[in-house]
């Protein structure tokens, strides 16, 4: 079995990005106010390439849109741009 299959991210455009965390939010009740950027970053060393700046969440919505975005942050890298 190929466990590499497993632990590749997929690639995404930033818009494809930002689309995924905006339907993700969308869905939890205490997320749906929550204000998001998707920010393209350096590679560091553990391969991210992004990352999402959490704006305008309620108290009793942090840790679940911070969930969220880890579990999309976890599945998905910035495509190289062409």
């Amino acid at each position: 079995m190929d466990l590499q299959k497993f632990f590749t991210k997929t690639p995404a455009t930033l818009e494809e990005l930002r689309m995924r965390v905006g339907h993700a939010l969308q869905r939890h009740p205490l997320c749906r106010n929550v204000r998001f950027e998707v920010v393209s970053t350096p590679r560091t060393s553990r391969g991210s390439n992004w990352t999402v700046s959490l704006r305008s969440v309620e108290p009793g919505a942090v840790w679940e849109a911070s969930d969220i975005v880890a579990d999309i942050q976890a599945a998905y890298e910035l495509a190289a741009a062409a």
